[in-house]
């Protein structure tokens, strides 16, 4: 008589502990959507018209709805136990397709990245049904998100047989529709690990603030002079300024108000809110910059036109007015300085089209060294507080 269990080990998942380490192969899944990053700016660099930003914008929030899929469900079970990480490897592959039909998603490949959308998303749910055996409030939330996302890649897939606005009109509705699903659907029964979530999202700035280094190689292929060196220096610094506005501090008190929020709907609410929703128009932010810098390195002494200008100067306008509104909605105050500073910011505009790009990416430095140094001579003590994690800070007024 056999041995064998009359019933043949299912996959399972395995619960992530309470350590807030993102695991190597998390850091893997992100590589795929540098490779997404870098393909929206090239989609709008191919087409620098108002239409080809909205295009580039449209696919990268679908992408970047895909993208915190994982960062949910990863922070729920851990990705490298057992076939799970069989399921994230194809993952993997099918958000590198999507990633590859960008350049034509608005044309003749638009049903093969709904496709890929789909099968990424579809990953995804089959892993939280099986995190979800023994949780009803889990499994009901998860059968919200399906439904979202039936809704969202149908939609996608039904604007590829469209063109036009049309097509676009399809693509954003199907946007609204699937990160809108936490509306309708509720969000109490989604569970998460504060540090590792807020972790996540802090590394994929990086991997976004790379993607803007990336397009200064890009611009510059060509030749390298005096002028392109200068450029570049500036293009690097104004990453680093972008860096520093969020790692300095805003990521440190983000992570202790999720951290110190109630389990459950409040804490949900702050993981949606903050880092699910207000994450994108920074990673959205840095992108147009990316489109800027490449436009910009690659004839540093002409003026921009004014599309790639005010991607330029509104991508980094976007970024900082997220920060005002992920600082509002963290901890209910008002950050009149950085909402002055994207003001002035975006103020420029008129000038930067007839004047020379490096003295466009001079300015913009300029403006984020002033507000990084009104931010850090206001704010010394508490910043010095914040960083060396004493009892009792928690923000910046």
């Amino acid at each position: 008589m056999s041995d064998r269990p009359a019933h043949a080990p299912r996959l399972r998942t395995v619960a992530r502990g309470d350590s807030a380490r993102v695991t190597p192969l998390e850091l893997f899944f992100d590589l795929v959507f540098v490779l997404a990053l870098t393909q929206c700016t090239a989609l709008m660099a191919h087409d620098p018209s108002w239409e080809g930003i909205a295009r580039g914008l449209l696919v990268l929030a679908v992408l970047w709805w895909a993208w915190v899929g994982y960062s949910w469900l990863t922070s729920v079970i851990d990705p490298e136990e057992g076939a799970v990480r069989i399921v994230m490897f194809a993952a993997m592959a099918a958000f590198l397709i999507a990633a590859l039909c960008i350049p034509k998603t608005f044309e003749d490949l638009g049903l093969l990245f709904a496709g890929s959308i789909l099968v990424v998303r579809a990953l995804q749910i089959v892993l939280f049904v099986l995190a979800s055996r023994d949780d009803p409030d889990l499994r009901s939330s998860v059968i919200g998100l399906a439904a979202s996302t039936a809704v969202g890649v149908g939609l996608i897939a039904a604007a590829s047989a469209a063109d036009g606005f049309l097509q676009g009109a399809l693509f954003a509705l199907a946007i609204v529709l699937d990160m809108g699903g936490p509306f309708f659907f509720g969000i109490a029964g989604w569970k998460l690990v504060p540090g590792h979530f807020a972790e996540r999202h802090a590394l994929i700035v990086i991997i976004a603030l790379g993607e803007s280094i990336v397009a200064i190689g890009i611009g510059a292929e060509e030749h390298v002079d005096a002028g392109v060196v200068f450029a570049a220096v500036l293009g690097v610094a104004i990453a680093a300024a972008l860096w520093w506005m969020y790692f300095d501090v805003v990521a440190l008190v983000a992570e202790r108000r999720l951290e110190q929020a109630e389990v459950g709907r409040e804490q949900n609410g702050i993981a949606r809110d903050s880092f699910s929703y207000l994450h994108l128009p920074m990673v959205a932010g840095i992108v147009l910059l990316a489109l800027g810098l490449k436009k910009s390195l690659g004839h540093v002494g002409d003026h921009l036109y004014v599309e790639p200008a005010a991607a330029l100067l509104g991508g980094v306008a976007l970024y900082t007015l997220a920060h005002v509104a992920f600082r509002w909605r963290n901890l209910g105050r008002f950050s009149v300085h950085r909402l002055i500073a994207a003001v002035v910011v975006v103020a420029f505009l008129p000038v930067a089209t007839h004047v020379p790009a490096t003295a466009t990416l001079a300015y913009v430095l300029a403006v984020l060294v002033a507000l990084i140094v009104y931010e850090t001579i206001r704010f010394a003590e508490l910043r010095d507080r914040l960083r060396h994690q004493a009892a009792g800070a928690h923000g910046v007024d």
